[in-house]
C-alpha cells in the first residue's frame, strides 16, 4: 500500500488516567489528583562522570482542586533545585522531600506547592549507577573509538534518569534538548533527523502522548541508512550496512499491518541497533525501536522480532496497559499481531511453525511456575515488574486472542481488533476496559459463541484452558520423525534432512532432545551441523542449554564466547541457570561471568546474580 502523507496529521489529547482507574503498585504517583501532560528536557551527557545533568520542566494538569502536593517517582537521582512556574512564567523555589529508597520502587519525591502551578522545573543529575542507563567504554563498542550510552526505561527505570510519574497510566508529549561531545550522534524516541549534523547539539519533539516507559535515549558513534520513505536503520558504522540489508522489509511490514489494523500513527519507524549488551531482544520505543544485534542472522530468519516491535506501534504504544498487572494487553496483542504480520509476509507455514514452537515452550515454562504466575491478570504487588515478565503475557495472551479468533472467525474478529485500536488510541487501559469494549462490540453482536466462564478461565485461572486452539505444522511432522529416528539411533546425524530447515525447524528439533541428552549424540550433531558457534542466536542459546544438560563440555569455549559477547537476558540467563545446577558448571559460569559482567546491562546483571546466587 502506498504510504499516505496525511497519516501523521492527527490531533492528540493527552490521556491522564485509565478509563477504569486502579492504583499502580509500582508507582508513588497520584495521577487522579495531578498528572503530567508534557515534559521538556534539557540535559547534557557527561561520559567522564557517567551522568546526565540538567533540568526537566513538567506541565501539570490538576484534577483535585484541593491538591497541593505533587508526588513523583525517582531512583538514585540527585535533586539540585525545584521551582514552580506560574501562569505568567515567573519561577519560585518550592520545598520538597525525598523519601528513603525502596529496593523496587526507588524514592518518592514529594513537592509542596502553594498553588496549583501549571509548570514545575526540576534541576537534577543522575547517578552513575542509574538502573535505566548503561554507560559503555570505547572498548565495549564495535570500533573501540568512542563511548556509548543507552537507556532502557521499561518497566520502571525511567525514574532513574528523569523525575516523573513513572506509571503507564499517565501519558504526555515531550521535547528535549540534548548536548554531547562531537562526533557522537544522539537518538531518542522522537523525531530523529537522519541528516542531522554530528555537532553535539540535538533537539527532539514527540507530539504523540506516550507513557514514561517509552522514553528512550542513546548516544554513540552511529551511522544511518534509510530503508524506505519512512524507515531507517541507525547502527555502529561497521554494522550499519548489514543491519539495513537485514531489515530492508520494514516498510513492507508497516504496509501489511496498516492493511490489517489501520494507519501507522507515529510518522516514522526507525530501528537503532544497539551494542550486544542490550538486555532485551527489542524495545518498542515509539518512532525508533531499540534492537539487539543478535537478530541479525544474515538471512532474515529472526526478523520476527522487528515484526513484534513494529506491532507495538498499535498494541502497547497506541493502546497501553495502565499498569504491569495487565501486561497481556501490551504483549499478548503484540505477539498476536506479530504472527499475523509474519503470515502475511512470509506465509502461513512459517507463521504456524512459530506458533507451535512458542506454544510448546510456554507449556514447558509454565510447568515450573506457581499457579499465580500463570494468570494473565496478575497481582504484582511487591514484585519487581522486571522479574514478573514471563512467556505468560506474551504467548498465553496471544493464545487467548487466537481462541477468540477461532470462535468468532477472522471476518468478525479482525474488524473488532482494528476498531479496538481506534477506540482506545493514545489511551492507557485495564483488562476491565477491554472486557467492557469486547462485550459491547463482539460478544453481544455474536451471542453464544464464547461464555463468560471461558473468558474468566483464560484471564484468571492458571494453565492453558482445554478450549485452546492447537496449532499444527505438517513441516514439523518431518522434523519430529527425524528427531525420533536420530535419538533411537536409526538416523545418523549427518543424514538428518536439515539443509533447507528454517530457524523454527531447528528449534523444534532441539526442543525434542530429552531432558538429559546423550553427550555422544550431541557431539555427532555438532560435528555434522556446526551448532556450537552458530551465528543464529535463537538456535545457539537453546543448543548451549542442551549441551550443559548433556555434560557435553566440548562446547564450553563457544558458550563462554557467546555469553561474554551478548548481554540479552533471554539468551544468557537460561545458560547460567543450567550451569549453576552443578558445582563444576557453576564454577565455570562464575569465571565467565567475572569477565562478562562489566559489559552487561544492570537488568541482566541482576538476573544473572540471582541465577548464580551472588
Amino acid at each position: 500500500m502506498k504510504p499516505n502523507p496525511l497519516l501523521g496529521v492527527v490531533l492528540f489529547v493527552a490521556t491522564i488516567t485509565p478509563l477504569h482507574a486502579e492504583p499502580d503498585p509500582h508507582s508513588y504517583a497520584e495521577p487522579l489528583k495531578v498528572s503530567i501532560s508534557a515534559l521538556d528536557l534539557d540535559l547534557a551527557v557527561d561520559f567522564s562522570k557517567q551522568e546526565l545533568a540538567g533540568q526537566a520542566e513538567l506541565s501539570l494538569d490538576w484534577h483535585d482542586a484541593a491538591a497541593r502536593t505533587l508526588v513523583l517517582d525517582t531512583r538514585d537521582l540527585h535533586i539540585d533545585a525545584i521551582e514552580a512556574i506560574d501562569a505568567r512564567g515567573s519561577a519560585a523555589a518550592v520545598s520538597y522531600t525525598l523519601d528513603a529508597s525502596d529496593a523496587i520502587l526507588g524514592s518518592a519525591l514529594r513537592i509542596e506547592l502553594r498553588e496549583a502551578s501549571p509548570k514545575l522545573r526540576i534541576r537534577y543529575h543522575t547517578s552513575p549507577k542509574a538502573s535505566g542507563l548503561q554507560w559503555m567504554t570505547p572498548q565495549q563498542t564495535a570500533s573501540g573509538k568512542h563511548p556509548f550510552m543507552f537507556s532502557q526505561s521499561q518497566a520502571i527505570h525511567a525514574r532513574s534518569w528523569i523525575p516523573l510519574q513513572d506509571t503507564p497510566s499517565v501519558r504526555f508529549t515531550y521535547t528535549a534538548h540534548i548536548t554531547t561531545a562531537k562526533p557522537l550522534r544522539v537518538v531518542m524516541s522522537a523525531d530523529n533527523d537522519v541528516h542531522h549534523a554530528l555537532d553535539g547539539d540535538y533537539r527532539f519533539s514527540m507530539k504523540q502522548p506516550i507513557p514514561s516507559y517509552l522514553l528512550a535515549l542513546a548516544v554513540g558513534e552511529l551511522d544511518v541508512r534509510e530503508t524506505g520513505p519512512r524507515t531507517a536503520v541507525f547502527a555502529e558504522p561497521s554494522l550499519v550496512v548489514k543491519a539495513a540489508k537485514e531489515f530492508e522489509d520494514t516498510e513492507k511490514m508497516i504496509a501489511v499491518t496498516e492493511q490489517l489494523y489501520g494507519p501507522y500513527r507515529w510518522d516514522r519507524y526507525d530501528i537503532l541497533v544497539l551494542p550486544a549488551s542490550f538486555p532485551f531482544g527489542g524495545m518498542e520505543n515509539p518512532r525508533v525501536t531499540f534492537a539487539t544485534p543478535t537478530v541479525i542472522a544474515g538471512d532474515k530468519s529472526l526478523v520476527g522480532l522487528i515484526a513484534h516491535e513494529l506491532a507495538h506501534s498499535w498494541s502497547g504504544n497506541l493502546v497501553t496497559n495502565a499498569n504491569a498487572q495487565h501486561m497481556w494487553l501490551n504483549e499478548g496483542f503484540t505477539t498476536y499481531v506479530e504472527n499475523r504480520i509474519i503470515e502475511s509476509l512470509y506465509g502461513k507455514d512459517v507463521a504456524t511453525m512459530q506458533l507451535v514452537v512458542d506454544d510448546q515452550e510456554l507449556l514447558v515454562e509454565m510447568a515450573d511456575m506457581k499457579p499465580r504466575e500463570q494468570l494473565l491478570v496478575s497481582d504484582l504487588t511487591g514484585i519487581d515488574p522486571d522479574e514478573g515478565l514471563s512467556g505468560v503475557p506474551y504467548d498465553k495472551g496471544r493464545w487467548f486472542l487466537r481462541f477468540l479468533e477461532s470462535r468468532y472467525g477472522r471476518a468478525d474478529f479482525d474488524p473488532f481488533v482494528r476498531a479496538y485500536f481506534d477506540h482506545f488510541a493514545f489511551k492507557s487501559i485495564t483488562t476491565r476496559d477491554f472486557l467492557v469494549y469486547y462485550s459491547a462490540n463482539l460478544e453481544k453482536q455474536h451471542p453464544g459463541k464464547v461464555s463468560a466462564a471461558e473468558i474468566d478461565e483464560w484471564l484468571h485461572q492458571p494453565g492453558i484452558p482445554e478450549s485452546a486452539p492447537i496449532a499444527h505444522s505438517d513441516r514439523f511432522d518431518a522434523v519430529d520423525k527425524a528427531a525420533t529416528d536420530f535419538l533411537a539411533g536409526k538416523l545418523a546425524a549427518k543424514a538428518i534432512p536439515a539443509r533447507q530447515w528454517v530457524t523454527s525447524e531447528w528449534l523444534r528439533f532441539i526442543n525434542a532432545l530429552p531432558a538429559k541428552p546423550d553427550a555422544a549424540q550431541l557431539a555427532a550433531l555438532d560435528k555434522a551441523w556446526k551448532l556450537s558457534g552458530t551465528g543464529n542466536a535463537e538456535i545457539a542459546f537453546r543448543w548451549y542449554v542442551a549441551t550443559v544438560r548433556a555434560g557435553y563440555t566440548q562446547a564450553r569455549p563457544q558458550i563462554a564466547a557467546f555469553i561474554e559477547r551478548i548481554g540479552r537476558r533471554k539468551l544468557v540467563v537460561p545458560i547460567y541457570e543450567e550451569l549453576a545446577k552443578s558445582e563444576d558448571g557453576k564454577a565455570f559460569a562464575k569465571e565467565v561471568y567475572r569477565k562478562a559482567r562489566p559489559g552487561y546491562h544492570p537488568i541482566t546483571q541482576a538476573s544473572v546474580d540471582k541465577a548464580l546466587g551472588l
